[in-house]
């Protein structure tokens, strides 16, 4: 640009004669008239299409195969490339390829810019990796995304199922301060149980659970229509992008969600381009025209009826988990959690289990068997519940000592053992070693010990509902009578 202003100067404003600036750059007349005619250099313009002769002529042939492409069944540029050879095509892949990018460039979506309301919502779950204990795990992320202050809420779990939906729910409406009035969603099977129209859903009965509970419009997409919720599928990837580069290495998922909590939070100082205010500022006008939080909480569990089986197992979502053997062949209710199962006979909780995600697994609470156990005492070292069974060191030890008493030492170790059904695991411990100590290998000194002064130091006779009692008189007892019963020489 600089040779071509100066050329211009000094023909155009200090008179130097066309053939000199000729003569001293060497340029074509018609070069030296252009830059004299143009501002600046115009460019090349040409004035007829280049020749294809290899590909010109199957341009049509390649629209027409990707007109017929339907969703995630398309052709790629190698696809067509293969047919195209099939069909007589001699030239090279490069040239399909090129031609392919051509064709689908102009054939993309133009969308329309939309106006974003306060309080309206989006939700969809992401995937990512992260190295959870040492190992490389995929995980899924719940994402809820308001569309107007674009603040936005990440929680990861285990697996995308009804009970992170909920949980994710829960914690986003927590974490904004409120319900929005209108949240949008893809047509997972979470939500939806069957398509009736564009936009007509039958929601299943989980959903229906949610929305009865919080009261909120929802509003499903189209088919294949994933634009329609556009702001959440940006947070989806601006959350992997971001937060989740390089990979996290977390210990559990609660480290793990307490670190996308923060980047939650401290996201909302950021301010978008275009915007005047940080998302702080216009997550206020969201909160303005949100529905206030329900006064009780909902419950993010989902609920099934079943029955114990022989072995005082249920199932649920694959698993097994152990109730105690008197609830066996009676039916129950299973709670699942995120992070628990509850198993409750008539409103009561029986047992409770840590969740599992894997599948076909058994868990045992081996003190539900113990009272089994006591009936069959020589299943102590073949039953499955005991065989991981972890006791401190103290109790072998008492297991010993009682079996090397008689047959009877193993049922007197059972009756020890039954004690962790009212007593913690610390207390026992401490009473057996405290037994040990003494010499006391038996069971009943474990069971004064468990007890403690605090119980058996301080019993005491109440005549409380025994009134009867004050009219009975006990003689003094002579301790001379018992002499007849010696006979000569002191002996019985």
């Amino acid at each position: 640009m600089d040779w071509w202003l100066e050329i211009r100067q000094r023909v155009l404003r200090q008179g130097v004669s066309k053939r000199q600036v000729l003569r001293e750059t060497g340029l074509h007349w018609s070069t030296l008239e252009k830059i004299l005619h143009y501002g600046s250099p115009p460019g090349y313009q040409r004035r007829q299409p280049i020749v294809k002769p290899k590909i010109g002529p199957w341009l049509g042939r390649i629209s027409q195969m990707l007109a017929e492409d339907q969703g995630k069944q398309y052709h790629t540029a190698k696809r067509i490339f293969e047919r195209l050879r099939a069909e007589g095509f001699t030239g090279g892949y490069t040239i399909v390829k090129d031609a392919v990018r051509e064709l689908t460039r102009h054939r993309q979506e133009v969308f329309l810019p939309l106006s974003q309301r306060p309080g309206e919502a989006q939700v969809d779950f992401g995937q990512a990796v992260v190295k959870m204990a040492g190992v490389l795990r995929k995980v899924v992320f719940f994402v809820m995304a308001l569309c107007h202050s674009d603040a936005f809420f990440v929680m990861a779990f285990d697996r995308e199922c009804t009970e992170a939906f909920w949980e994710g729910h829960v914690r986003a409406f927590a974490f904004f301060g409120g319900v929005p009035g209108r949240i949008t969603y893809d047509n997972s099977k979470i939500t939806v149980a069957q398509i009736l129209g564009s936009h007509i859903r039958r929601i299943t009965e989980g959903f229906r659970q949610l929305v009865s509970h919080y009261l909120f419009d929802y509003h499903f997409c189209r088919i294949r229509r994933a634009n329609e919720k556009g702001v959440v599928e940006g947070i989806v990837k601006y959350t992997r992008l971001n937060f989740l580069v390089p990979v996290p290495e977390v210990r559990d998922f609660a480290e793990l969600n307490a670190y996308l909590l923060a980047c939650c939070q401290n996201d909302l100082e950021r301010r978008l381009w275009g915007k005047p205010y940080t998302k702080a500022q216009l997550l206020q006008e969201d909160q303005a025209v949100f529905h206030p939080l329900p006064a009780a909480a909902f419950e993010a569990c989902r609920i099934e009826k079943a029955a114990a089986d022989s072995e005082a197992l249920v199932r649920f979502d694959t698993n097994d988990y152990s109730v105690p053997v008197e609830y066996a062949y009676h039916p129950l209710v299973v709670k699942g959690y995120l992070d628990r199962v509850e198993l409750c006979h008539r409103e009561q909780l029986v047992a409770i289990h840590p969740r599992c995600w894997e599948r076909e697994q058994q868990f045992f609470d081996p003190v539900h068997y113990l009272p089994l156990l006591e009936r069959k005492p020589y299943s102590l070292e073949h039953a499955r519940p005991f065989e991981r069974w972890a006791l401190p060191d103290c109790f072998s030890v008492l297991q010993r000592r009682l079996e090397a008493q008689g047959p009877a030492g193993r049922r007197e170790y059972i009756r020890v053992l039954r004690l962790l059904e009212k007593h913690d695991l610390a207390t026992l411990g401490g009473a057996i070693e405290k037994a040990l100590a003494l010499g006391l290998a038996h069971a009943d000194a474990v069971i004064q010990l468990v007890l403690g002064p605090q119980v058996w130091g301080r019993t005491s006779f109440s005549l409380a509902g025994r009134e009867h009692l004050r009219w009975v008189t006990v003689a003094t007892t002579d301790i001379r009578a018992y002499q007849a019963l010696l006979g000569p020489g002191g002996e019985a």
